[in-house]
């Protein structure tokens, strides 16, 4: 099998050494079937050992491996080399501090995650022996769509809105707060207001949609937060009309 060498742009970041990014360039020999994370894998194995990033399960589950390749948050595990020009620029997630060469700061990501309450808020909490809290299948699909997020944050590194900086709470975790929302067994609606439904939360939205389209499993975070929208208004409304009524 003839192989095809490209030439790869791998963005570099020392802090105990650098004062600034920089590109350093690897050619790599590709099979057919490579992604680009098989290449990234090929400099660390036998170019360059110093090199840092992350991944883990090569299958896009973790959503560890989001890179930006050729200025688009793509997972490497699944953006394959066939398809890609002989010269490939790689940098670690935009809108994210930079750690080390292609690894990224997660903490703003995560402390946003942990605000919008993103597990099931039960009515009343069940002993194991007394069995699960069941749902019909109609009562799953409502959110279904919404559970198959990995968390690889290219929808934060895609947000023009988290770019700004000014603390909004982003794509994937208000997408996950709508998933929790739409649980027949939570109660935790309300809860999940006074960050879901503030100004740093889908109100801060201006619904470019960019999210949504580099999302690698169609979770869809644009049109979540935009339905979300929908019943934070209906509230408001309800709320003047009936106040103190459970949501």
């Amino acid at each position: 099998m003839s192989l095809r060498t490209f030439e790869l742009e791998i963005m570099r970041y020392d802090p105990d050494k650098d004062s600034e990014p920089r590109f350093e360039t690897f050619s790599v020999p590709c099979e057919e079937d490579w992604v680009v994370l098989d290449a990234v894998n090929y400099v660390k194995d036998n170019l360059d050992r110093t090199l840092s990033y992350r991944w883990s399960c090569h299958m896009a589950v973790c959503g560890s491996c989001g890179m930006m390749i050729n200025g688009e948050p793509s997972l490497s595990c699944k953006t394959f080399m066939r398809h890609m020009p002989d010269k490939i620029r790689i940098e670690p997630l935009a809108n994210f501090p930079i750690e080390r060469d292609l690894v990224v700061v997660m903490d703003d990501f995560m402390d946003k995650l942990a605000s919008v309450k993103p597990y099931l808020v039960a009515k009343e909490k069940k002993a194991v022996e007394d069995g699960s809290y069941l749902q019909s299948p109609a009562q799953l699909k409502k959110f279904k769509q919404y559970t198959l997020c990995i968390n690889c944050t290219l929808c934060y590194s895609a947000c023009p809105q988290y770019a700004l900086g000014e603390g909004f709470v982003g794509p994937a975790a208000l997408a996950l707060a709508h998933r929790y929302n739409l649980d027949s067994r939570d109660v935790g609606r309300s809860a999940r207001a006074d960050v879901v439904a503030s100004n740093e939360g889908i109100w801060e939205c201006s619904f470019v949609g960019a999210c949504s389209e580099v999302c690698p499993e169609h979770v869809d975070p644009a049109g979540a937060i935009q339905q979300t929208k929908i019943a934070s208004t209906l509230d408001y409304f309800k709320d003047l009309i009936t106040p103190g009524r459970d949501k």
